[in-house]
């Protein structure tokens, strides 16, 4: 499966300048072959984002063998996309955990609704990549821990910034570097949200400059 150009954007920072520099420079693919498709076992896609699923899963093949449904929500709150272990399965041997990815169907920030149709399809894949790095987060910590990493995250902004950049550099790290920078720059320079929305974005996450960072690194080792 060979996927499309990535999105262009009308409006670019001077650190994805940089990066799409970089990219130019290293020979780095925004594509990546994927002639087995042994990652969608155990997988349960809905047909209308199997596209995006499978593009974000051929880059976690340590995850090819682990449970996981990408399931449609109403809503959820304060959030596109959530990843979660199924509960049934939350004390189990870590290697038997299934997960789900809950996807909302629109979702509202202050006065601006999105819809999964209206997302552009390398910003749904890196949002995608994002959750995914969250599962092999996840998939290193017992019941018990996952249990407080849950307390922890409702109370702690600064757990949250923990968690948010460890599930971004899992992503980055896995080769999903320019479709995480789409999802950014597609947040982070949409005209019609509020500086309060996009400052917190900002504080959680690895900025773009921290993901070049991040790449170069990977290049640099892949090179050695």
């Amino acid at each position: 499966m060979k996927e499309k150009e990535p999105h262009k954007y009308p409006y670019f920072t001077n650190a994805l300048l940089g990066f799409f520099f970089l990219v130019i420079c290293t020979n780095f693919s925004f594509s990546k072959p994927m002639n087995d498709t042994n990652f969608l076992n155990n997988k349960i896609i809905p047909e209308s984002i199997l596209k995006e699923v499978t593009i974000a899963l051929s880059h976690y093949p340590e995850l090819e063998d682990t449970p996981i449904e990408f399931k449609f929500k109403s809503n959820i709150k304060r959030s596109f996309m959530q990843a979660q272990p199924r509960f049934m399965d939350l004390f189990k041997n870590k290697k038997k955990r299934a997960y789900f990815v809950m996807i909302s169907e629109s979702v509202t920030i202050e006065d601006e609704v999105f819809t999964v149709a209206e997302v552009p399809s390398d910003v749904l894949i890196g949002w995608i990549g994002h959750e995914l790095g969250h599962i092999m987060d996840y998939r290193e910590r017992s019941g018990i821990n996952m249990v407080v990493f849950g307390i922890r995250y409702m109370f702690s902004k600064g757990f949250i910034k923990e968690a948010e950049r460890a599930a971004d550099t899992y992503a980055v790290n896995h080769g999903m570097g320019l479709y995480i920078l789409a999802t950014k720059d597609f947040i982070l320079n949409h005209a019609n949200l509020s500086d309060v929305y996009k400052n917190r974005i900002k504080r959680l996450y690895l900025s773009p400059e921290e993901i070049m960072v991040l790449v170069d690194e990977l290049h640099h080792l892949e090179e050695d």
